[in-house]
């Protein structure tokens, strides 16, 4: 089985007339290639070294787990630090971009503490967008582009923010937003790219990425 793997790759000039979306002729952009990779299911895979290979990555992957209250706490630690107020109380979370600030729910509403954490961090991916952080448009109303749009920055962002915080993301409060969603990528498919670069932008506003460990 073949893969392709996407390599997102350095500043490139746009040329005169390339009518690059969201781009203007002698801008820059960023841009993206695709290599293939060749990937296997290890069940359809022999060696001797095999089952040693598997243990150690198993091992590996849960040793990297941490208890699921160090890893909530730790969650806590970082949205709590991300210095956007937040006020709980009512039925909907939001963030108000006039006011700079994210409205949630009580506590007690939500089912679970990370679906507490997976809401947070979807209205905090929100918040990058403020005109004195990452300047996003924000004006957009319910069933616009710019709404869709940046529906879609602040769920693939919290789905990111969700793995390095290890609280995971729940996108299924969000399903009524995918036909939105669909006709934008349809209208404009190179508006993923800049989506999934905001949405990256966003996330390693709040929680950079750790450097792995060499």
């Amino acid at each position: 089985m073949r893969v392709l793997r996407p390599q997102l790759n350095q500043r490139e000039s746009v040329a005169e007339g390339a009518g690059v979306e969201g781009t203007k002729p002698g801008t820059d952009r960023a841009w993206i290639s695709y290599r293939p990779v060749a990937v296997f299911n290890a069940a359809d895979l022999v060696g001797e070294g095999l089952g040693g290979l598997i243990a150690a990555r198993q091992a590996a992957e849960g040793a990297a787990m941490r208890p699921e209250p160090e890893r909530l706490a730790a969650a806590e630690a970082v949205l709590g630090a991300w210095p956007v107020p937040v006020n709980h109380g009512g039925e909907r979370a939001c963030y108000l971009p006039q006011l700079d600030r994210i409205a949630l729910p009580d506590r007690a509403a939500f089912h679970s503490a990370s679906a507490l954490y997976a809401t947070w961090a979807h209205e905090a991916i929100h918040s990058t967008g403020h005109p004195s952080r990452l300047k996003r448009d924000l004006s957009g109303v319910m069933g616009s582009r710019a709404y869709a749009r940046e529906e879609l920055v602040a769920e693939l962002g919290a789905v990111l923010l969700g793995d390095r915080l290890e609280i995971g993301s729940d996108v299924s409060h969000h399903a009524a937003y995918l036909s939105h969603w669909i006709d934008l990528l349809r209208e404009s498919p190179r508006l993923l790219v800049q989506v999934l670069s905001d949405a990256r932008q966003a996330a390693d506003l709040i929680a950079p990425e750790e450097e792995p460990v060499q």
